[in-house]
């Protein structure tokens, strides 16, 4: 069984299908894959470069852009950090944060900002578009969560899962679910991402190369009352021929602006699905639940 891949065209040619078939794929996995999202390959593939250009310097160095007190959400997270919710080992990886404002950039990598940061707006801008189409499928006014989005706490994540051995107990990046409301990923064609579907069977995510996977986060499952789920997923190590191989790939998490309020919609409520969140929360609020959680802050 595999995610069929739905393409980016159909977003100007045929909206309302574009909407249904990534909504149907949202609704069934939690994931929809994204062919011809339209993102620059040259300026993918530069900010890329420039991740592994600093992931690649000394442990020493990485570590003068670690903002103590920051929750990870800006500069450089080092390994041994961030652990799943509930798991007793932390993930095999490092990473990067950039946001909307407020970033430090590292000084010893050339044109690290306006790559990472040009990524950093064609993926704020492409998950909005996407989010047109999720409010479409929900049957609300296309632009429903624009403003909610305009000045949201999102994040794009660079990602190192460095060469590893073996099954464990430590794995890339342990079962867990997305905090945000969607996930935009570039770099998933290296194998290791995998989703829990509902038989209760892994199912490995396999995008073609340079397609985007995208998938619904806490917030949004939280805001449709479950009707779009935020699927557990993982980042397993490497086959043994693989091993020697690093992983590198790009996330980015759209966040509602800190002032949201995540209250149930209306629309997903009924006799047969009672509101499981009578109680709304924040977005900011529900952020740094989470974070705690992940032992970020």
């Amino acid at each position: 069984m595999t995610i069929q891949p739905v393409s980016f065209h159909l977003h100007g040619q045929d909206f309302a299908r574009f909407a249904d078939a990534l909504g149907a794929s949202f609704e069934r996995y939690g994931f929809a894959i994204v062919a011809d999202h339209g993102l620059d390959p040259v300026l993918v593939a530069a900010a890329q470069d420039r991740a592994k250009a600093f992931f690649a310097l000394p442990d020493t160095v990485k570590r003068r852009y670690r903002i103590v007190g920051g929750a990870g959400q800006r500069g450089y997270t080092p390994f041994g950090v961030e652990t799943a919710k509930g798991e007793r080992h932390a993930d095999l990886k490092e990473f990067w944060h950039v946001g909307r404002a407020a970033n430090v950039w590292p000084a010893e990598i050339a044109r690290f900002q306006p790559s990472v940061g040009g990524l950093y707006a064609g993926l704020d801008a492409l998950g909005q578009r996407l989010l047109e189409a999720i409010a479409h499928h929900l049957g609300l006014p296309r632009d429903q969560f624009t403003p909610a989005v305009a000045d949201g706490e999102s994040i794009l994540r660079l990602l190192h899962y460095p060469p590893t051995a073996g099954s464990g107990p430590a794995i890339r990046a342990g079962a867990h679910e997305d905090i945000n409301a969607i996930t935009l990923l570039l770099g998933a064609e290296e194998a290791g991402l995998e989703l829990l579907d509902r038989d209760g069977r892994w199912l490995a995510v396999k995008p073609e190369a340079g397609s985007l996977v995208v998938n619904i986060g806490d917030m949004l499952q939280r805001l449709t009352n479950h009707r779009l789920p935020s699927t557990t997923h993982r980042v397993v190590n490497p086959t043994p021929e693989r091993a020697g191989v690093a992983r590198y790939s790009m996330p980015f998490f759209l966040h509602f602006a800190p002032d949201y309020l995540i209250r149930t919609l209306p629309s997903c409520v009924g006799k047969a699905t009672p509101d499981r969140y009578p109680q709304p929360i924040t977005a900011r609020a529900y952020l740094a639940e989470r974070l705690e959680e992940i032992k970020l802050a």
